[in-house]
């Protein structure tokens, strides 16, 4: 017996309905087998509206829903919702996009929009028809948390997570802790250093009996699913057993012949193979580099716990989530672009704020004292060709800020900006009143017209048509020229690969929704925090780590939790096992059991992710996706290609 269907068709304001006829669609969908209801309304997602839908499925009654409006990715629980309320299995409900899949691909075409509406609505119907009531897989969750990144993003997260009673795993690639944040001095607003920062964090995480911290350490495999992932982790070694005697240390390191660019000055200094220079180096061990160290045994005559012969370690992890605080790195300006590394007194934003932690007295660059600066902005960033097209946020704040550190701590008297206009956004525009007031000169170019940059002497000119002076050419000559980079995602080929969490365009990691789920990627319990998703500032980051904090804890307080039933299911009597499925599974979640009829494929619920994979590699259709047979499917693909 056909299904008591009801249809709502969404006008999602106008985004719908100017390119979609929502009432010729209403006059044909009503006329459909089992639809005994078909409405239009304004926003399908209002209160107003869902309390109109648990109200027919009361009084109609109505066995199933259909709702054409957006994207599921939306509002697919907003409405299992509504259906639930009313009384429904939630997954007698589809919802059909004639959004984004139809009225914004064909705005063009409204005569085709509208037609291909009805059949989509249609496909959806015989969808429904086909639907059965499913009931959730529950499974156990460890109450336990890696962490993929010991930044500030990163410590918080562990620091709200172990305050709540979650055992934390935080992992740190570097052997020290702090990211980006320990590199640098004095920031915007508050004016409290890096060091300050990451000091009082690592004190508060080693205080912490349930945070395990391991530097040094790479993710080298993720298997399982939410709620018990197994980690296997690689723990590179320090070289180094403690407690260290301090004198005997330093004249080892002072023994090291070893001497390379230390990158934590951004190369502007050198560094030994065995190191540990900077007071927000957290944990305060030195570490040798076997990457530069030749093992010539100098630094052994003098500290009697260096081992050179100490070995890698591997270890297993279990978890029920994961959140991955990975940063960001800056943005590394191309040989030649606007003189960088062709032109000495060419240096980038983040080497400028070390150079003004290292400097002490005057500031000095390349030899000389420096009397003017100029800052071109927007490097990396807001490209017009290439792959970084978005604002970075953060580069004119802190470019300001350093300026305004310049004059203050310097008295360098002549600074100026060279901009596409000005993002200091919030109470942070402060910051550039207060640079204007100084006697900062700002000039602003556009996308097409860039600075000229030439080597004058040991100074460097600069060009540039401005725009504020009537598109003017203006001429300045300083002793040094800061290039205003920007963020750029950090690499991690192998944890990506590993993971397989999506990237968005910009190569950064990618949330399922920016408002509705800010912090969720499509892998169940994998979560993102902080410059790993996008540019943002340290407040930003420790908001987003913050929502992180909140939906892991819901998510692995409950001790288990409710998965999608839409898995793979096998029918034994057409199973032949001859293991393509295992061949085409990306998550590990079927495996060879025996029966009494023989061996075939059973399906492990706790790592299926309903992908279907499975049921294209079967040649004998034993699998199928439960809510998405095969049947179901090319129900509706007969229902589109109707008339």
């Amino acid at each position: 017996m056909d299904k008591r269907i009801g249809v709502y068709i969404c006008q999602c304001g106008s985004n719908i309905s100017d390119w979609v006829d929502v009432e010729k669609v209403r006059e044909v969908i009503r006329e459909e087998n089992g639809v005994v209801l078909a409405r239009v309304t304004m926003f399908a997602c209002a209160d107003s509206a869902q309390k109109e839908i648990v109200a027919d499925i009361q009084q109609e009654p109505l066995d199933a829903i259909v709702v054409a409006s957006c994207s599921p990715k939306l509002h697919l629980y907003t409405f299992r919702s509504v259906a639930e309320r009313g009384g429904l299995n939630p997954f007698n409900y589809v919802q059909v996009n004639i959004r984004e899949q139809d009225s914004w691909a064909h705005s063009d075409q409204p005569t085709q929009a509208t037609q291909k509406a009805i059949r989509l609505i249609r496909a959806g119907i015989a969808k429904v028809q086909q639907a059965e009531p499913l009931t959730p897989v529950m499974i156990p969750v460890d109450n336990t948390i890696a962490i993929h990144g010991a930044g500030v993003a990163g410590m918080r997260a562990a620091l709200e997570l172990a305050d709540l009673g979650t055992t934390v795993y935080l992992i740190e690639k570097e052997h020290f802790v702090g990211g980006r944040v320990a590199q640098w001095g004095k920031m915007s607003v508050t004016n409290q250093t890096g060091e300050e920062i990451v000091t009082e964090m690592y004190r508060q995480v080693i205080q912490r009996p349930t945070i395990h911290l391991f530097t040094g350490a790479r993710i080298l495999s993720a298997t399982g699913s939410i709620g018990k992932f197994t980690l296997k982790l690689k723990l590179i070694p320090r070289y180094l057993n403690p407690p260290c005697d301090a004198i005997g240390l330093k004249k080892a390191m002072e023994a090291c012949p070893i001497v390379v660019d230390d990158e934590f000055n951004f190369n502007l200094t050198k560094r030994k193979a065995i190191f540990h220079n900077f007071k927000s180096e957290f944990p305060a061990l030195p570490v040798i580099d076997m990457n530069a160290c030749t093992r010539c045994g100098e630094c052994l005559q003098f500290c009697t716990q260096i081992d050179l012969d100490q070995q890698e370690k591997i270890i297993d992890l279990q978890v029920g989530s994961i959140l991955l605080t990975t940063g960001f790195n800056p943005y590394e300006p191309k040989p030649g672009e606007f003189g960088y590394r062709e032109i000495p007194s060419v240096i980038t934003l983040q080497q400028f704020k070390r150079l003004l932690e290292l400097s002490k007295g005057e500031f000095r660059f390349g030899g000389k004292k420096i009397n003017r600066v100029a800052f071109i902005y927007c490097v990396g960033s807001r490209e017009v060709e290439g792959e970084h097209k978005y604002c970075a946020r953060y580069c004119c704040t802190s470019a300001i800020h350093a300026a305004l550190q310049l004059r203050e701590e310097f008295h360098v008297p002549y600074i100026y900006h060279l901009t596409r206009g000005i993002r200091t956004y919030g109470k942070q525009e402060i910051l550039y009143e207060q640079s204007s007031v100084a006697g900062d000169v700002y000039f602003q170019f556009v996308e097409d017209d860039p600075p000229n940059v030439e080597a004058s002497g040991d100074h460097v000119k600069i060009t540039i048509h401005d725009l504020l002076t009537a598109n003017q050419e203006v001429s300045v000559t300083v002793d040094l020229l800061v290039l205003v980079t920007g963020m750029v995602p950090r690499e991690n080929d192998e944890l990506e690969q590993i993971l397989k969490v999506p990237l968005g365009r910009d190569r950064f990691y990618n949330e399922v929704h920016p408002k509705l789920r800010p912090v969720e990627t499509v892998l169940d319990g994998v979560f993102i925090a902080g410059c790993c998703q996008g540019p943002r500032n340290i407040h930003e980051s420790v908001s987003s780590s913050l929502a992180a904090v909140s939906k892991i804890y819901s998510l692995l307080n409950k001790g288990e939790i409710q998965l999608e039933p839409t898995l793979a299911i096998v029918n034994p009597d057409t199973c032949e096992w001859c293991g393509k499925c295992v061949e085409g599974c990306p998550f590990d979640a079927i495996e060879k059991a025996e029966t009494d009829k023989g061996f075939v494929a059973r399906v492990i619920e706790s790592n299926c992710k309903g992908c279907g994979m499975c049921t294209i590699y079967c040649p004998t259709e034993a699998i199928d996706i439960k809510g998405f047979t095969n049947q179901g499917i090319r129900s509706m693909i007969d229902a589109m290609a109707g008339d």
